[in-house]
Order: structure tokens, then sequence, then C-alpha cells
């Protein structure tokens, strides 16, 4: 299968070139602010996007998603399968999808880092084969520079849940955005980690989608 990751688009959809393949992932931050409007606009350009099968995951610039949910949901194409903290079989491939990350400011799907984060990560099955959050896991593809160092930003209760599930070899591929500095793609444990965030940090909509075939 070819799956075409994409994450914190931010309004930019036209400016987007998207290139086909079988499923195509969006791991939240498709708007600024979630407002009905901007979603709308959102669903809009995914929905006309070719690939047979699309899957989004809410970021934490997606608000209306966790303010008024079924709202927001409606919103999307009948075409676009919306994942939070659930999971969906396609073509052989079992993919979970969550939007929590770490609290950042005062933004959505914010929880604190630690207990509450590691409930939300118990839910993730130990047979996923594609792993799909809004935030990545601590140390893997999060650095942010830190006047003269780099902080690692992502969420450790997410890194520990990851390893365990690697070790029964199922986990093929972990998509993740929110950290725009961490673009790119790394191997680990046998997995790939995608940071597939298209803005950079100036919200300008420089880097490329990630294809992957699995």
């Amino acid at each position: 299968m070819r799956i075409v990751c994409i994450s914190d688009t931010h309004n930019c959809n036209e400016q987007v070139a998207v290139p086909d393949g079988d499923l195509l992932i969006h791991s939240g931050d498709a708007t600024i602010t979630g407002t009905l409007h901007e979603i709308t606009l959102f669903s809009k350009w995914f929905a006309e996007l070719p690939h047979p099968l699309k899957i989004f995951v809410a970021g934490n610039h997606d608000t209306l998603f966790e303010q008024r949910p079924d709202e927001a949901q409606a919103l999307l194409d009948i075409g676009v399968i919306y994942l939070q903290d659930s999971s969906i079989e396609l073509e052989g491939l079992k993919i979970y999808g969550s939007p929590w990350q770490p609290r950042f400011y005062d933004w959505a799907f914010n929880l604190m880092r630690g207990a509450e984060l590691a409930e939300k990560w118990k839910l993730i099955p130990d047979d996923v084969d594609v792993l799909i959050t809004h935030g990545p896991p601590n140390g893997i593809l999060d650095l942010v520079p830190r006047h003269g160092w780099n902080e690692k930003t992502g969420c450790e209760e997410l890194r520990k849940r990851v390893e365990e599930i690697a070790e029964f070899g199922r986990l093929k591929l972990h998509v993740f955005g929110h950290i725009h500095c961490g673009y790119g793609v790394h191997e680990e444990l046998g997995v790939k980690f995608v940071n597939a965030s298209i803005c950079d940090e100036d919200y300008r909509p420089s880097n490329k989608p990630i294809v992957i075939d699995i």
C-alpha cells in the first residue's frame, strides 16, 4: 500500500501538491483556529483529492473537534475516516488514531505529561500496524531550538507505549506532525516514524508530503 502522509497544513490547502497514493493520512492541524468555516474549506479540499482512502486525526489547532465534536465531524465528507482514540482495518492493516499531546498553551486536545497521557496511550492496541497521533513521541523528530540547544518536546509516555508495541513486531509506521521543525523520516525499533508537517515554523507550506510504501 502506498501511504501519503501530510500534517499541519494550517489552511494552506490548495498550496500543497499531494502525490497519488492508496491511502492519504492527515495527522492534524488542518486549520489555524478550528472554526466552522476553516473546517468546511478543509473538508472540501480533502474530499476532492483522488486517493481512494482518507484518514484524518485532529490536532491542537482544530478546536471544534474537541469543543463540538459531533458538529465538527459532520462537516467532513462521508468518504473521510475520522479517528479519535479509535481504529479501523483497511486492506489488512489495523490503523489507530489519536489527537492528544502534552499541554501546549490553551489549545485543543491538551493533557498533562505523565499519567493523563499514559491513560490515553494505553488505548492503543498491541496489534496496530499504523499509528497516527498529532504529536511525536519523545526523542523522535521532536527537537525544537531553544537558545542554542535543542529541546525534546515529544511525549515521554507515547514513546514508552510505542516501544512496548514495537516489541510485538506489528507496528510498521507512526505518522504525526505538530512540531513543524521536526519534519522528516526516521527509522528505529523496526518502525518508520514520519513527521509530516507541511508548514514550517513561519506557517509557510514549505515541506512536501511524505510517501511511504508498506
